[in-house]
C-alpha cells in the first residue's frame, strides 16, 4: 500500500470480472505506484467483490464500485468515468485486473499524460514467450482495420487496453452511441478519439500471459469475440466512409505548406 500524495487529476481505473485472485495481486501492486486507484467490478460472482470492499476498508488510497450484474468492460470504465469526472478527475489509466499489464510502467504514463493532457497515452504491447501466438496473429488483422479507419493517425496497438484517456473525451464519444460496452471498447475507444482529434501517443509496456497453473483467467472466446470485432469494424468502416472528407480536409490541415 503507497501513502503518497494521491493525484487530483489522475486516477487508476481498473475494471474487473471474475479474475480470482489476481485481482489482489494487481490492485496491490497499482496501489504500490499510485494513488488513487478505483475497482470497478462488473457483476463478478467469484466472491472478489468482498475481498476488494475489505481492502477499501483498510486502504483510503483504494475505493470499490460493485455493479449489480455483468454489463461489459466498457460499460465498467464509463461508470468508473462518470464517478471520475463528478470527482474532479480529468484523466484515467485504464488497467485489467488480471496482471497482464505492468504496474510499474504507471507512473510514466501518467507524467506522460501530465505533459500532453489533450493526448491518450497508449500502450504498446512487447510480448513474452507466454503470449498465445493465434491472439498475437490476430491483433495485427484488427490493427490493420484501425490503421485504416484512422487514417494512418499513429494508433500501434488497437487491443492493448494499458492507456490513459482524457475523461471527458471519452465520456462524449460513449455517450453518443450504444456500442463500446464489451470486449469491442478498447479498439473502438481509440478509433472514434482519433476522429475527434485526440492525437495518440504510444509507449512501450510488457504484456504477460499468465497459466491456469499461475492464475491466469481469460474470458476471452475466440470465435464470439472475433466476431464482435468483425462486426465492430464493419460498423467504423461504414462511419469512416461517411466521415471520410472531414477526416481527409483535418488531415490536409495538418500539412506543412508545400514549399518549392
Amino acid at each position: 500500500m503507497s501513502d503518497m500524495t494521491p493525484s487530483s487529476t489522475h486516477l487508476v481505473l481498473i475494471p474487473s470480472y471474475n479474475t480470482g485472485p489476481k485481482v489482489y495481486e494487481t490492485v496491490a501492486a497499482a496501489r504500490a505506484e499510485w494513488n488513487p486507484v478505483w475497482v470497478v467490478v462488473d457483476g463478478s460472482d467469484d466472491g472478489t467483490a468482498q475481498g476488494l470492499l475489505a481492502m477499501q476498508a483498510q486502504d483510503p488510497g483504494l475505493r470499490v464500485w460493485v455493479l449489480p450484474h455483468n454489463q461489459g468492460k466498457g460499460a465498467a470504465v464509463l461508470h468508473g468515468l462518470h464517478e471520475a469526472q463528478r470527482a474532479g478527475f480529468t484523466h484515467a489509466l485504464t488497467m485489467d485486473s488480471d496482471g497482464q499489464h505492468p504496474a510499474a510502467l504507471i507512473p510514466s504514463f501518467m507524467q506522460a499524460s501530465a505533459e500532453r493532457p489533450e493526448a491518450m497515452i497508449l500502450g504498446r504491447p512487447i510480448f513474452d514467450a507466454s503470449a498465445p501466438l493465434l491472439r498475437v496473429r490476430g491483433r495485427r488483422v484488427s490493427n490493420g482495420w484501425t490503421h485504416l479507419e484512422t487514417l494512418g493517425a499513429g494508433v500501434a496497438d488497437s487491443l492493448y487496453g494499458f492507456r490513459v484517456y482524457p475523461c471527458q473525451a471519452l465520456i462524449s464519444v460513449m455517450r453518443r452511441q450504444p456500442w463500446m460496452r464489451r470486449f469491442d471498447f478498447d479498439t473502438e475507444a481509440v478509433v472514434r478519439l482519433a476522429w475527434r482529434g485526440v492525437k495518440p501517443i504510444n509507449l512501450d509496456a510488457p504484456v504477460k500471459y499468465f497459466s491456469a497453473d499461475e492464475g491466469g483467467v481469460s474470458h476471452f472466446r475466440y470465435g464470439r469475440d472475433n466476431l464482435l470485432l468483425t462486426w465492430m469494424h464493419t460498423r467504423l468502416m461504414v462511419e469512416f466512409v461517411l466521415r471520410l472528407p472531414l477526416l481527409l480536409w483535418r488531415r490536409l490541415r495538418r500539412q506543412p505548406p508545400f514549399q518549392t
